[in-house]
């Protein structure tokens, strides 16, 4: 390189297979990204790969690639193995021939591009080497806009902050400045030394966006994200990153936020001056080597700086490149740079027919004057543009896309121009579909990881309330920045806005009043999304009424904050809204809205991604809302099994504890029932049917009724066992056997209790003294449900003051874990400690001890009848 000093180098070297070209771009992009050289990365990278692509595809050898650095630019070598192979010679009069033709390009393309090049020879190697010096900057004016209407200009505080943030190597915040501290509420002590992604929020569309630990080690960003308040708000900002090093060669990233309305601090497209092209310079325009840069899978990157390249191409105000639809019926805003505000992006026109048509889409078109033919290019609708020209990007003969540049001043461009712009597009047409075509796919592949996690989300739940909530969160903010839900109960009803949700929670009660006093939107039952105009329309008529208020009545801190609040919530809801039906099985069952804030659009994608999710969410409310009809159902009927309250029995405690097992049953096979007979006499029952859940319980069902009236008849214990017996056995093939303990109560004068027991295959009552002994107080006799002829008898047990009889079902003393079990012996034992204790407290304290006898939920319905004539009281 001369006499130049040489301050870095980097080597690779890269096999003779096709991917090799790819990894080579990468390599010299990010070396010279590294030494901050971004001004010359795209011609570098341009020309490298061509050179590569000599060496391991056509000469079949691999190839290596050395770059060197001076202080005034970079030297890139790359040497292949095959020095037999011939190459033109460069010579003022050879000709390199079509820039289409596959040899000799990358000489051809190193002749335009670089500010010295060579070729030199070894026995063994061949040495394509090109040099490229950093453009000088000249002082002065870099770029301009528009001369634009003060209405146009860009909306500012009257102070307009500067956030500056500093980030080491391992991304904590080094340096934070005051204006940082105004914006975000945190101090400089308060973040020093904390990670910057710890403050950050994002934005994810899925399967598009550069990650924040990709952004932060770019040499070079630019874009908006978020910054969590102190207030834990998030304000939307809009940033510009430099990565720098200092003398010891540390890196660290500066970052420049300001509010993301007044981003026009900061994104200010670099202009390159515009000399005079002669004819031998326009054949070697820049697009004709723009192809290999950036990378074509970067969508993004790839039709901003065609844009760029087209407005400085033809010394234009203002650059757009619009994308068509597959079925080429709409094209949408994907680029712009020099109009005034990107609120455009994701805007679609029709192409053909209708109003706001773009009429030129198909075919080069010049417009000398945009006044003399409103609205022939939608986009620059009230921009100032005057004079504009749009070419076609085109496919093999499918309209792709189109491309135009725009000037303030009227007559700017002639048919020449056209020609020079439609060449640029043909030469940009196929990476820029490619790049589509990749991006499609990588939205592809996250719609459906998100559509998974989404279903899998939905099917965790059968409650209607939660459904509704993971509607909104799905939703906000991956898809929208705004959602609500409305649902229909029936087909006579009117759409209810159930949920409301916006990704800053301060705004949503204001959002959820605006909505509340609108119309909602139509049941429409015709799939897909549908533009709803009515939340902007009131947010702005609302914003209009209190800001003219505002100006009549003397300010107060109060009116102050309701214009605030007013204001936010219009700029919350200004963009575009739009509706999706919630259809499941053929029916509307309620319209899930998406809103975007001022003068935002949703892209298509989005909107065929959210009409996916539409479809589960509605099937997944709907089988919520039939799973709580049924739930409701079920658990009214259950409770009608239930005794309706225990009765007040002179001079006797008792206390009922009851759980069934399974969820959502009130009601299994295990029942009690304690009531009135006639005067002074009282029955009670705790039985136990086979099984458990709604066939037992309806048995159960059968028992306890079946008890109260044979026992109001008149009959005695025997005799009505004996019947109900009889009456399980007529139900056939339903009938289940039974264990029942009945006996009848009557509470004596001098304070004790006569209870007269029938106990058939039950677990027999167990009576504590108070002397803490413990007893069985009846028989077992057989269970009912079985044999036709039962002969039952009834015994008496007397219970004295401070005496307890405990009564339980299987439930209870069959309570195991693993080989062990409780057994009457266990509960005999647990009923030991309960002398003195009251009913209440004597069921409890069975309860506690057969949920801690094991560590897993009881599997069998559980009941515990507890009755004790207490003591009398001490004069």
């Amino acid at each position: 390189m001369g006499s130049a000093v040489i301050t870095a180098r980097a080597a690779a070297t890269f096999d003779p297979v096709g991917r090799s070209v790819a990894t080579a771009r990468a390599f010299v992009r990010d070396t010279l990204q590294g030494w901050g050289y971004t001004d010359i990365v795209d011609d570098a990278v341009v020309l490298t790969s061509e050179l590569v692509t000599n060496a391991v595809v056509h000469a079949g050898t691999a190839a290596d690639v050395l770059c060197l650095r001076t202080e005034d630019g970079v030297r890139v070598e790359v040497s292949d193995h095959y020095p037999e192979r011939e190459i033109p010679l460069q010579s003022t009069g050879l000709d390199f021939g079509s820039p289409d033709r596959e040899s000799g390009r990358g000489l051809l393309l190193c002749a335009a591009l670089a500010s010295r090049w060579g070729v030199e020879y070894t026995p063994t190697h061949k040495h394509v080497w090109f040099q490229l010096d950093l453009p000088e900057r000249p002082v002065g004016i870099r770029s301009a806009g528009p001369l634009l209407p003060t209405d146009l200009l860009p909306v500012a505080d009257e102070r307009i902050r500067v956030a500056v943030v500093q980030i080491d190597s391992s991304g904590s915040i080094a340096a934070w400045n005051d204006d940082c501290a105004f914006l975000f509420g945190h101090s400089a002590d308060q973040v020093t030394g904390k990670q910057l992604t710890d403050f950050m929020a994002w934005p994810h569309t899925p399967g598009t966006n550069t990650g924040i630990a990709d952004a932060l080690q770019l040499s070079r960003w630019e874009g908006s994200y978020g910054i969590r308040g102190a207030d834990g708000r998030t304000i939307p900002v809009y940033a510009s990153h430099l990565r720098v090093r200092d003398t010891h060669g540390e890196p660290s990233t500066v970052c420049l936020l300001v509010r993301d309305y007044e981003r026009a601090v900061l994104q200010s497209p670099v202009r390159t001056p515009v000399s005079d092209l002669g004819a031998e310079s326009r054949a070697t325009d820049p697009f004709e080597v723009f192809i290999g840069s950036p990378a074509p899978d970067d969508l993004d990157g790839l039709l901003q700086r065609t844009v760029e390249r087209a407005r400085d191409m033809l010394d234009a105000d203002s650059a757009f490149l619009l994308l068509a639809t597959d079925d080429e019926t709409e094209l949408e805003v994907r680029a712009t740079t020099g109009l005034p505000s990107a609120r455009q992006r994701f805007a679609r026109v029709p192409v053909e027919a209708g109003t706001g048509r773009y009429g030129s889409a198909r075919m080069p078109a010049v417009h000398e004057d945009l006044t003399a033919v409103p609205g022939a290019v939608p986009l620059l609708g009230d921009t100032g543009m005057r004079s504009v020209v749009t070419v076609p990007l085109k496919v093999e003969g499918r309209l792709t896309g189109s491309l135009g540049v725009a000037a303030e001043a009227p007559g700017r461009y002639t048919n020449e121009e056209a020609l020079r712009l439609q060449f640029a597009a043909d030469r940009i047409a196929l990476a820029v579909e490619s790049a589509r075509l990749g991006e499609l796919e990588r939205l592809r592949r996250g719609s459906l990881s998100f559509l998974v996690e989404a279903s899998d989300l939905l099917a965790g739940t059968l409650d209607r309330d939660q459904t509704l909530a993971l509607m909104a969160q799905m939703t906000v903010p991956t898809l929208a920045t705004w959602c609500a839900v409305y649902t229909i109960a029936d087909q006579s009803s009117e759409p209810y806005l159930s949920y409301v949700l916006h990704e800053d929670e301060e705004l949503i009660d204001g959002l959820k009043a605006l909505l509340s006093k609108i119309s909602p939107p139509d049941p429409v039952p015709t799939p897909g999304a549908r533009v709803w105009a009515a939340p902007s329309e009131a947010a702005h008529e609302a914003a209009l009424r209190t800001s003219m208020r505002s100006l009549s009545l003397s300010e107060s801190t109060a009116l102050g904050a309701g214009i605030r609040s007013t204001l936010a919530t219009a700029a919350a809801v200004g963009g575009e809204t739009v509706v999706l039906p919630l259809v499941a099985r053929n029916r509307v069952i309620g319209m899930l809205t998406l809103g975007k804030p001022s003068d935002d659009h949703f892209r298509q994608e989005i909107l065929e991604l959210a009409e996916d999710l539409s479809r589960r969410a509605a099937l997944a409310l709907d089988n919520a809302r039939l799973y709580s009809e049924r739930m409701a159902i079920s658990q009214s009927l259950q409770r009608s099994l239930l005794p309706p309250g225990l009765p007040d029995v002179p001079n006797v405690e008792i206390e009922v504890i009851y759980r069934a097992a399974g969820e959502g049953n009130e009601v299994g096979g295990d029942f009690y029932d304690v009531f009135p007979i006639r005067d002074g006499a009282y029955g009670f029952a705790i039985g136990d049917v086979c099984g458990t859940g709604p066939e037992a319980a309806a048995v159960t069902g059968l028992a306890r009724h079946a008890l109260r009236l044979l026992a109001r008849e008149g009959f005695g214990g025997p005799a009505v066992l004996e019947r109900l017996n009889a009456a399980i056995l007529d139900e056939g093939s339903r009938s289940r056997f039974l264990t029942l303990l009945y006996g009848e109560l009557w509470p004596q004068k001098d304070g004790s209790a006569l209870l007269k027991v029938v106990c058939a295959g039950h677990p027999l009552p167990l009576r504590l003294r108070q002397d803490g002994t413990v007893e069985a107080a009846a028989e077992p006799q057989p269970l009912l449900g079985v044999i036709e002829d039962l002969e039952l008898y009834e015994q008496t047990v007397t219970l004295s003051p401070g005496d307890v009889l405990l009564c339980v079902t299987d439930g209870v003393t069959e309570r195991r874990e693993g080989t062990r079990m409780l057994g009457d012996d266990g509960l005999a034992d647990v009923l030991t400690t309960c002398t003195g204790l009251t009913a209440g407290a004597v069921a409890s304290r069975v309860l506690r001890a057969v949920e801690r006898f094991a560590a897993e939920p009881a599997s069998d319905d559980m009941a515990i009848l507890a009755m004790r004539v207490p003591e009398p009281p001490t004069a």
